[in-house]
Protein backbone atom coordinates (compact mmCIF):
# COMPACT_ATOMS: atom_id res chain seq x y z
CA UNK A 1 0.00 0.00 0.00
CA UNK A 2 0.69 3.89 -0.18
CA UNK A 3 0.42 5.30 3.28
CA UNK A 4 0.80 8.37 4.44
CA UNK A 5 1.55 9.54 8.19
CA UNK A 6 0.59 13.41 9.59
CA UNK A 7 2.48 14.38 12.34
CA UNK A 8 4.87 11.43 11.22
CA UNK A 9 7.92 13.27 13.41
CA UNK A 10 6.92 12.22 16.80
CA UNK A 11 8.58 8.65 18.77
CA UNK A 12 5.40 6.30 18.26
CA UNK A 13 4.18 7.66 14.70
CA UNK A 14 7.91 7.69 13.30
CA UNK A 15 8.59 4.15 14.86
CA UNK A 16 5.13 2.97 13.32
CA UNK A 17 6.22 4.39 9.49
CA UNK A 18 9.34 2.49 9.87
CA UNK A 19 7.22 -0.60 10.73
CA UNK A 20 5.34 -0.30 7.79
CA UNK A 21 8.00 0.24 5.58
CA UNK A 22 9.81 -2.56 6.99
CA UNK A 23 6.35 -4.95 6.04
CA UNK A 24 7.22 -3.48 2.55
CA UNK A 25 4.37 -0.32 1.86
CA UNK A 26 5.37 2.90 0.32
CA UNK A 27 5.55 5.61 2.94
CA UNK A 28 5.33 9.28 3.15
CA UNK A 29 4.64 11.40 6.05
CA UNK A 30 4.83 15.47 6.68
CA UNK A 31 5.56 17.27 9.64
CA UNK A 32 7.24 20.82 10.69
CA UNK A 33 10.31 19.40 10.70
CA UNK A 34 12.56 16.42 10.55
CA UNK A 35 14.78 17.07 13.36
CA UNK A 36 17.40 14.36 15.01
CA UNK A 37 16.75 11.47 16.28
CA UNK A 38 13.82 10.42 14.19
CA UNK A 39 14.04 12.65 10.96
CA UNK A 40 17.50 11.62 10.01
CA UNK A 41 16.33 8.02 11.00
CA UNK A 42 13.02 8.25 8.81
CA UNK A 43 14.74 9.42 5.64
CA UNK A 44 17.66 6.75 6.18
CA UNK A 45 14.75 4.17 6.36
CA UNK A 46 13.07 5.02 2.59
CA UNK A 47 10.75 7.38 3.90
CA UNK A 48 9.36 10.05 2.25
CA UNK A 49 9.48 13.43 4.43
CA UNK A 50 7.53 15.79 3.33
CA UNK A 51 8.28 19.42 5.38
CA UNK A 52 4.83 21.41 6.39
CA UNK A 53 1.45 20.20 5.73
CA UNK A 54 -0.34 20.30 2.56
CA UNK A 55 -3.20 18.61 0.76
CA UNK A 56 -1.47 17.81 -2.24
CA UNK A 57 0.55 15.53 0.21
CA UNK A 58 -1.71 13.71 0.22
CA UNK A 59 -1.91 10.96 -1.96
CA UNK A 60 -2.56 7.12 -0.21
CA UNK A 61 -4.66 4.63 0.31
CA UNK A 62 -4.02 5.12 3.97
CA UNK A 63 -3.57 8.28 5.79
CA UNK A 64 -2.09 7.78 9.65
CA UNK A 65 -2.98 10.67 11.49
CA UNK A 66 -1.07 11.84 14.91
CA UNK A 67 -2.95 12.59 17.90
CA UNK A 68 -1.06 15.95 17.95
CA UNK A 69 -2.76 16.56 14.72
CA UNK A 70 -5.87 18.64 15.21
CA UNK A 71 -9.16 18.53 12.72
CA UNK A 72 -8.64 21.48 10.71
CA UNK A 73 -5.01 21.02 9.62
CA UNK A 74 -5.10 20.64 5.80
CA UNK A 75 -4.00 17.07 5.22
CA UNK A 76 -6.22 15.56 7.73
CA UNK A 77 -9.42 17.20 5.95
CA UNK A 78 -7.83 16.37 2.60
CA UNK A 79 -7.82 12.84 3.76
CA UNK A 80 -11.49 13.03 5.03
CA UNK A 81 -12.90 15.44 2.10
CA UNK A 82 -11.71 13.03 -0.01
CA UNK A 83 -13.04 9.50 2.23
CA UNK A 84 -9.48 8.39 1.63
CA UNK A 85 -9.40 5.15 4.59
CA UNK A 86 -7.88 6.78 7.59
CA UNK A 87 -6.96 5.94 11.24
CA UNK A 88 -4.80 6.25 14.23
CA UNK A 89 -1.29 5.23 15.31
CA UNK A 90 -2.83 2.80 17.73
CA UNK A 91 -5.43 1.43 15.39
CA UNK A 92 -3.33 1.07 12.78
CA UNK A 93 -0.53 -0.89 15.10
CA UNK A 94 -3.58 -2.97 15.89
CA UNK A 95 -4.94 -4.32 12.85
CA UNK A 96 -1.29 -4.43 10.93
CA UNK A 97 0.96 -5.73 13.72
CA UNK A 98 -0.69 -6.81 16.47
CA UNK A 99 -3.35 -9.05 14.51
CA UNK A 100 -2.20 -12.68 15.24
CA UNK A 101 0.35 -11.52 17.80
CA UNK A 102 0.05 -12.55 21.39
CA UNK A 103 0.51 -8.88 22.98
CA UNK A 104 2.15 -7.72 25.90
CA UNK A 105 1.17 -4.48 26.98
CA UNK A 106 2.60 -2.12 29.31
CA UNK A 107 0.65 -0.25 31.28
CA UNK A 108 0.96 2.64 34.14
CA UNK A 109 2.12 6.01 34.77
CA UNK A 110 5.94 5.47 35.40
CA UNK A 111 8.11 2.86 34.17
CA UNK A 112 6.00 1.84 31.10
CA UNK A 113 9.37 2.37 28.42
CA UNK A 114 11.64 0.56 30.96
CA UNK A 115 9.86 -2.19 31.51
CA UNK A 116 8.96 -2.77 27.79
CA UNK A 117 11.90 -2.39 26.87
CA UNK A 118 12.74 -5.01 29.74
CA UNK A 119 10.01 -7.56 28.43
CA UNK A 120 11.48 -7.18 24.91
CA UNK A 121 14.75 -8.05 25.69
CA UNK A 122 14.54 -11.82 28.18
CA UNK A 123 11.92 -12.36 24.92
CA UNK A 124 14.45 -11.78 22.67
CA UNK A 125 17.55 -13.67 24.70
CA UNK A 126 14.64 -16.60 24.61
CA UNK A 127 15.08 -16.71 21.21
CA UNK A 128 11.17 -16.02 21.18
CA UNK A 129 11.84 -13.44 18.20
CA UNK A 130 9.10 -10.90 19.30
CA UNK A 131 8.04 -7.84 17.67
CA UNK A 132 8.00 -4.54 19.92
CA UNK A 133 6.42 -1.01 20.02
CA UNK A 134 8.49 0.87 22.92
CA UNK A 135 8.28 4.89 23.27
CA UNK A 136 11.76 5.41 23.84
CA UNK A 137 15.30 3.77 22.17
CA UNK A 138 15.96 0.78 24.28
CA UNK A 139 20.19 0.50 24.23
CA UNK A 140 20.04 -3.22 24.01
CA UNK A 141 17.79 -3.33 21.09
CA UNK A 142 18.63 -1.99 17.28
CA UNK A 143 15.57 0.30 17.64
CA UNK A 144 11.96 1.03 19.50
CA UNK A 145 10.36 -1.17 17.27
CA UNK A 146 10.48 -4.14 14.93
CA UNK A 147 8.18 -6.54 13.79
CA UNK A 148 9.47 -9.71 15.02
CA UNK A 149 8.05 -12.98 13.81
CA UNK A 150 4.75 -13.89 12.86
CA UNK A 151 4.86 -17.32 14.65
CA UNK A 152 6.50 -18.35 18.31
CA UNK A 153 8.40 -20.75 15.96
CA UNK A 154 8.63 -22.85 12.59
CA UNK A 155 7.87 -26.52 14.99
CA UNK A 156 5.02 -24.76 16.83
CA UNK A 157 3.28 -22.76 13.68
CA UNK A 158 -0.28 -22.39 15.99
CA UNK A 159 1.32 -20.08 18.64
CA UNK A 160 0.97 -16.42 18.18
CA UNK A 161 4.77 -14.66 18.83
CA UNK A 162 5.12 -11.95 21.30
CA UNK A 163 4.44 -8.64 20.40
CA UNK A 164 5.58 -5.72 23.07
CA UNK A 165 3.98 -2.40 23.40
CA UNK A 166 4.31 0.31 25.67
CA UNK A 167 0.68 1.21 26.47
CA UNK A 168 0.01 4.56 26.38
CA UNK A 169 -2.95 6.11 28.17
CA UNK A 170 -2.59 9.57 26.18
CA UNK A 171 -5.77 9.38 23.55
CA UNK A 172 -5.48 8.39 20.38
CA UNK A 173 -6.40 10.69 17.43
CA UNK A 174 -9.17 13.79 17.52
CA UNK A 175 -11.71 11.63 15.86
CA UNK A 176 -11.61 9.08 18.52
CA UNK A 177 -10.89 10.55 21.89
CA UNK A 178 -9.55 6.73 24.09
CA UNK A 179 -6.93 5.98 25.56
CA UNK A 180 -4.26 4.73 23.01
CA UNK A 181 -3.83 1.55 24.76
CA UNK A 182 -7.25 -0.23 24.61
CA UNK A 183 -6.42 -0.64 20.79
CA UNK A 184 -3.56 -2.78 21.86
CA UNK A 185 -5.42 -5.49 24.55
CA UNK A 186 -8.19 -7.29 23.33
CA UNK A 187 -6.89 -8.86 20.22
CA UNK A 188 -6.67 -12.49 21.27
CA UNK A 189 -7.82 -14.91 24.10
CA UNK A 190 -4.71 -14.81 26.01
CA UNK A 191 -3.19 -11.06 25.48
CA UNK A 192 -1.09 -10.06 28.64
CA UNK A 193 -1.08 -6.98 30.50
CA UNK A 194 1.53 -5.28 33.27
CA UNK A 195 0.15 -2.35 34.92
CA UNK A 196 3.15 -0.99 37.00
CA UNK A 197 1.12 2.22 38.71
CA UNK A 198 -2.03 4.62 38.54
CA UNK A 199 -1.13 8.30 39.68
CA UNK A 200 -2.97 10.90 38.58
CA UNK A 201 -1.11 12.56 35.43
CA UNK A 202 -1.59 13.99 32.01
CA UNK A 203 -4.27 16.96 33.44
CA UNK A 204 -4.94 18.24 29.80
CA UNK A 205 -6.95 15.13 29.10
CA UNK A 206 -8.56 14.05 31.91
CA UNK A 207 -10.11 16.52 34.36
CA UNK A 208 -9.31 14.65 37.31
CA UNK A 209 -8.25 11.81 39.22
CA UNK A 210 -11.60 10.03 39.05
CA UNK A 211 -11.36 9.82 34.91
CA UNK A 212 -7.74 8.72 35.08
CA UNK A 213 -8.33 5.69 37.29
CA UNK A 214 -11.61 4.89 34.99
CA UNK A 215 -9.18 4.79 31.84
CA UNK A 216 -7.03 1.69 33.90
CA UNK A 217 -10.40 0.56 34.74
CA UNK A 218 -11.34 -0.08 31.17
CA UNK A 219 -8.05 -0.87 30.49
CA UNK A 220 -7.72 -3.93 32.60
CA UNK A 221 -11.57 -5.19 31.83
CA UNK A 222 -10.24 -5.94 28.38
CA UNK A 223 -7.73 -8.07 28.93
CA UNK A 224 -9.60 -11.44 28.09
CA UNK A 225 -10.07 -14.46 30.76
CA UNK A 226 -7.71 -16.35 29.45
CA UNK A 227 -5.17 -13.80 29.98
CA UNK A 228 -2.88 -12.61 32.37
CA UNK A 229 -2.54 -8.94 34.47
CA UNK A 230 0.84 -8.33 36.55
CA UNK A 231 0.68 -5.55 38.61
CA UNK A 232 2.82 -4.00 41.31
CA UNK A 233 0.86 -4.31 44.72
CA UNK A 234 2.41 -1.63 46.12
CA UNK A 235 0.23 1.47 44.46
CA UNK A 236 -2.88 1.11 46.24
CA UNK A 237 -4.75 2.67 43.08
CA UNK A 238 -3.21 -0.34 40.79
CA UNK A 239 -4.10 -2.76 43.02
CA UNK A 240 -7.55 -1.41 43.57
CA UNK A 241 -8.00 -1.25 40.26
CA UNK A 242 -6.46 -5.17 39.17
CA UNK A 243 -8.53 -6.80 42.12
CA UNK A 244 -12.07 -4.94 41.17
CA UNK A 245 -11.91 -5.08 37.09
CA UNK A 246 -9.91 -7.85 35.91
CA UNK A 247 -11.26 -10.59 34.46
CA UNK A 248 -8.02 -12.07 33.91
CA UNK A 249 -5.27 -14.42 36.32
CA UNK A 250 -3.87 -11.90 37.78
CA UNK A 251 0.14 -12.10 39.44
CA UNK A 252 0.73 -9.40 42.11
CA UNK A 253 4.37 -8.35 42.70
CA UNK A 254 6.37 -6.19 45.05
CA UNK A 255 9.25 -5.22 47.21
CA UNK A 256 10.26 -6.21 50.70
CA UNK A 257 8.77 -4.14 53.61
CA UNK A 258 6.05 -2.75 50.98
CA UNK A 259 2.58 -2.05 52.16
CA UNK A 260 0.60 -4.13 49.65
CA UNK A 261 -2.85 -3.89 51.76
CA UNK A 262 -4.51 -7.47 51.66
CA UNK A 263 -2.87 -8.81 48.92
CA UNK A 264 0.02 -10.90 49.31
CA UNK A 265 2.34 -10.73 45.99
CA UNK A 266 3.77 -14.05 44.28
CA UNK A 267 7.27 -12.42 43.09
CA UNK A 268 9.08 -10.56 45.89
CA UNK A 269 12.36 -9.18 45.46
CA UNK A 270 14.60 -8.00 48.13
CA UNK A 271 16.58 -5.44 47.29
CA UNK A 272 20.68 -5.60 48.32
CA UNK A 273 23.95 -3.50 47.42
CA UNK A 274 24.48 -1.61 44.82
CA UNK A 275 27.55 -3.17 43.82
CA UNK A 276 29.98 -1.29 40.82
CA UNK A 277 26.91 0.35 39.90
CA UNK A 278 24.63 -2.55 39.71
CA UNK A 279 21.32 -2.97 41.63
CA UNK A 280 21.50 -6.80 43.49
CA UNK A 281 18.27 -7.97 44.38
CA UNK A 282 16.78 -11.56 45.90
CA UNK A 283 14.01 -12.90 44.32
CA UNK A 284 11.32 -15.01 46.31
CA UNK A 285 8.82 -16.49 43.88
CA UNK A 286 5.13 -17.89 46.14
CA UNK A 287 7.96 -17.89 49.23
CA UNK A 288 11.00 -19.75 47.13
CA UNK A 289 14.08 -18.02 46.59
CA UNK A 290 14.82 -17.86 43.09
CA UNK A 291 18.49 -16.60 43.71
CA UNK A 292 19.95 -13.48 43.40
CA UNK A 293 19.76 -11.28 40.18
CA UNK A 294 21.56 -8.14 39.05
CA UNK A 295 20.85 -4.83 37.00
CA UNK A 296 23.17 -2.67 35.48
CA UNK A 297 20.94 0.04 36.10
CA UNK A 298 20.34 0.95 39.80
CA UNK A 299 17.46 2.14 41.78
CA UNK A 300 14.74 0.51 43.51
CA UNK A 301 12.31 1.75 41.16
CA UNK A 302 14.03 -0.70 38.30
CA UNK A 303 14.08 -3.28 40.38
CA UNK A 304 10.22 -3.37 40.22
CA UNK A 305 10.38 -2.43 36.44
CA UNK A 306 12.48 -6.22 36.75
CA UNK A 307 10.51 -8.25 38.27
CA UNK A 308 7.43 -6.55 36.47
CA UNK A 309 8.87 -8.02 33.18
CA UNK A 310 10.31 -11.20 34.76
CA UNK A 311 6.98 -12.27 36.00
CA UNK A 312 5.11 -11.76 32.73
CA UNK A 313 7.96 -13.63 30.36
CA UNK A 314 8.09 -16.28 32.84
CA UNK A 315 4.67 -16.78 33.96
CA UNK A 316 2.81 -16.39 29.94
CA UNK A 317 5.53 -17.03 27.31
CA UNK A 318 7.73 -19.61 29.49
CA UNK A 319 11.10 -18.19 29.40
CA UNK A 320 13.58 -19.82 31.77
CA UNK A 321 14.23 -18.17 34.93
CA UNK A 322 17.80 -18.50 34.32
CA UNK A 323 17.59 -16.85 30.90
CA UNK A 324 15.72 -13.78 32.10
CA UNK A 325 18.59 -13.46 35.03
CA UNK A 326 21.04 -13.54 32.20
CA UNK A 327 19.64 -11.23 29.95
CA UNK A 328 18.84 -8.60 32.78
CA UNK A 329 22.14 -8.64 34.16
CA UNK A 330 23.31 -7.61 30.50
CA UNK A 331 20.11 -4.74 30.24
CA UNK A 332 21.53 -1.13 29.43
CA UNK A 333 18.51 0.68 30.03
CA UNK A 334 16.63 2.83 27.28
CA UNK A 335 18.26 6.40 26.18
CA UNK A 336 16.97 9.47 28.42
CA UNK A 337 16.42 7.20 31.37
CA UNK A 338 19.36 7.78 33.64
CA UNK A 339 21.16 8.33 30.82
CA UNK A 340 25.52 8.80 31.52
CA UNK A 341 25.52 11.68 27.96
CA UNK A 342 29.21 12.66 29.27
CA UNK A 343 31.39 13.17 32.14
CA UNK A 344 33.53 16.47 31.26
CA UNK A 345 36.32 17.22 33.96
CA UNK A 346 35.07 14.39 36.34
CA UNK A 347 31.77 15.75 36.47
CA UNK A 348 29.16 13.13 35.09
CA UNK A 349 25.89 14.40 33.23
CA UNK A 350 22.90 12.59 33.16
CA UNK A 351 19.90 12.96 31.06
CA UNK A 352 16.26 12.14 32.44
CA UNK A 353 12.99 12.08 31.35
CA UNK A 354 11.42 12.44 34.74
CA UNK A 355 9.22 15.20 35.40
CA UNK A 356 6.40 13.71 37.85
CA UNK A 357 7.58 14.04 41.01
CA UNK A 358 7.06 10.33 41.78
CA UNK A 359 9.63 9.90 38.95
CA UNK A 360 11.99 12.86 39.52
CA UNK A 361 12.05 11.20 43.24
CA UNK A 362 13.08 7.80 42.06
CA UNK A 363 15.58 8.83 39.66
CA UNK A 364 17.40 11.30 42.22
CA UNK A 365 17.27 8.44 44.69
CA UNK A 366 18.87 5.75 42.05
CA UNK A 367 21.54 8.29 40.95
CA UNK A 368 22.30 8.94 44.41
CA UNK A 369 22.81 5.02 45.25
CA UNK A 370 25.02 4.61 42.02
CA UNK A 371 27.39 7.85 43.11
CA UNK A 372 27.40 8.28 46.67
CA UNK A 373 30.23 10.83 46.83
CA UNK A 374 30.49 14.09 45.41
CA UNK A 375 27.37 16.32 45.39
CA UNK A 376 24.20 15.83 43.04
CA UNK A 377 22.83 18.80 41.12
CA UNK A 378 19.03 18.18 40.10
CA UNK A 379 18.39 20.74 37.04
CA UNK A 380 14.63 20.58 36.77
CA UNK A 381 12.10 21.37 33.95
CA UNK A 382 8.73 21.78 34.22
CA UNK A 383 6.99 21.22 31.11
CA UNK A 384 4.56 18.57 30.82
CA UNK A 385 1.07 20.14 30.87
CA UNK A 386 0.58 18.34 34.34
CA UNK A 387 3.92 19.32 35.61
CA UNK A 388 3.90 22.82 34.81
CA UNK A 389 0.42 23.39 37.00
CA UNK A 390 0.18 23.09 40.56
CA UNK A 391 -1.64 20.03 40.92
CA UNK A 392 1.65 18.47 42.70
CA UNK A 393 3.12 21.65 43.85
CA UNK A 394 3.59 19.76 47.62
CA UNK A 395 5.04 16.74 45.90
CA UNK A 396 7.86 18.42 44.81
CA UNK A 397 8.93 19.55 47.70
CA UNK A 398 9.67 15.65 49.04
CA UNK A 399 10.61 14.60 45.67
CA UNK A 400 14.25 16.67 45.42
CA UNK A 401 14.99 15.19 48.85
CA UNK A 402 18.21 13.10 47.37
CA UNK A 403 19.83 16.19 45.97
CA UNK A 404 22.19 18.28 47.44
CA UNK A 405 21.36 21.62 44.80
CA UNK A 406 18.30 22.14 42.88
CA UNK A 407 17.86 24.85 39.68
CA UNK A 408 14.32 25.01 39.17
CA UNK A 409 14.09 26.21 35.64
CA UNK A 410 11.00 28.59 33.99
CA UNK A 411 7.82 26.52 33.68
CA UNK A 412 7.99 25.05 29.94
CA UNK A 413 4.50 26.41 28.74
CA UNK A 414 3.01 29.98 29.06
CA UNK A 415 -0.56 29.48 28.62
CA UNK A 416 -1.27 27.80 31.88
CA UNK A 417 -3.71 30.36 33.76
CA UNK A 418 -2.03 32.07 36.56
CA UNK A 419 -3.84 30.32 39.44
CA UNK A 420 -2.91 26.96 37.63
CA UNK A 421 0.89 27.37 37.81
CA UNK A 422 3.51 25.45 39.36
CA UNK A 423 4.61 28.30 41.80
CA UNK A 424 8.62 28.30 41.34
CA UNK A 425 9.40 30.32 43.71
CA UNK A 426 7.29 28.88 46.44
CA UNK A 427 8.98 25.35 45.73
CA UNK A 428 12.31 26.91 45.98
CA UNK A 429 11.39 29.19 49.39
CA UNK A 430 10.27 25.37 50.64
CA UNK A 431 13.36 23.48 49.12
CA UNK A 432 15.55 25.92 51.61
CA UNK A 433 18.96 27.23 50.42
CA UNK A 434 19.90 24.25 48.06
CA UNK A 435 17.61 25.87 45.84
CA UNK A 436 17.52 28.05 42.96
CA UNK A 437 15.43 29.53 40.14
CA UNK A 438 17.47 30.78 37.00
CA UNK A 439 16.32 32.47 34.88
CA UNK A 440 17.24 30.49 31.43
CA UNK A 441 19.35 27.73 30.30
CA UNK A 442 22.42 30.30 30.00
CA UNK A 443 22.41 31.06 33.60
CA UNK A 444 21.80 27.61 34.47
CA UNK A 445 25.09 26.65 32.47
CA UNK A 446 27.16 29.22 33.89
CA UNK A 447 26.01 27.59 37.61
CA UNK A 448 26.81 24.61 37.23
CA UNK A 449 30.34 25.66 35.32
CA UNK A 450 30.89 27.78 38.47
CA UNK A 451 29.99 25.14 41.32
CA UNK A 452 30.20 21.79 39.85
CA UNK A 453 32.99 19.65 41.25
CA UNK A 454 34.86 17.05 39.81
CA UNK A 455 33.06 14.33 40.95
CA UNK A 456 29.94 15.94 41.51
CA UNK A 457 26.31 14.56 39.04
CA UNK A 458 24.23 16.40 37.52
CA UNK A 459 20.65 14.92 36.47
CA UNK A 460 18.86 16.89 33.90
CA UNK A 461 15.32 16.23 34.26
CA UNK A 462 13.23 17.33 31.52
CA UNK A 463 10.29 15.73 28.59
CA UNK A 464 11.21 17.98 26.43
CA UNK A 465 14.54 19.36 25.04
CA UNK A 466 15.24 21.76 27.31
CA UNK A 467 16.23 24.71 25.18
CA UNK A 468 18.93 22.82 23.85
CA UNK A 469 20.91 22.69 27.57
CA UNK A 470 22.64 19.40 26.46
CA UNK A 471 25.65 20.52 24.09
CA UNK A 472 26.14 23.55 26.02
CA UNK A 473 26.62 22.44 29.14
CA UNK A 474 29.19 19.96 27.80
CA UNK A 475 31.09 22.41 26.43
CA UNK A 476 30.95 24.89 29.10
CA UNK A 477 31.79 22.10 31.28
CA UNK A 478 34.82 20.75 29.48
Amino acid sequence: MKIHLVGICGTGMGSLAMLFRDAGHEVSGSDQSFDPPMGPALKGAGVRCLTGYDAAHVDADLVVVGNAIRKDNPEARAAEERGLARTSMSAALREHFLAKRRPLVVAGTHGKTTTSAMCAWILASAGLEPGWFIGGLPKNLPSGAAIGRAKASLSAASVRAPFVVEGDEYDAVYWHKQPKFLDYIGVGADDVAIVTSCEYDHIDIYPDVASYEDAFHRFVKEVPEGGLVVCDAHDARARHVVKETSLARTSFYALDGDDTGDVTPTWLAALSIVEDGRQLFDLFVGGTSCGRFALPVPGAHNVRNAVAAIAACTEAFGVPMATARTALAKFQGVARRQDLIGEPRGIRVYDDFAHHPTAVDETLRALRSRHPAGALWAVFEPRSATAVRNLHQDAYVHAFGAADHVLLAPLGRANVPEAERLDLGKLARELGAKAETPTGVDVIVERLASGAKPGDTIAILSNGAFGGIYPKLLARLA
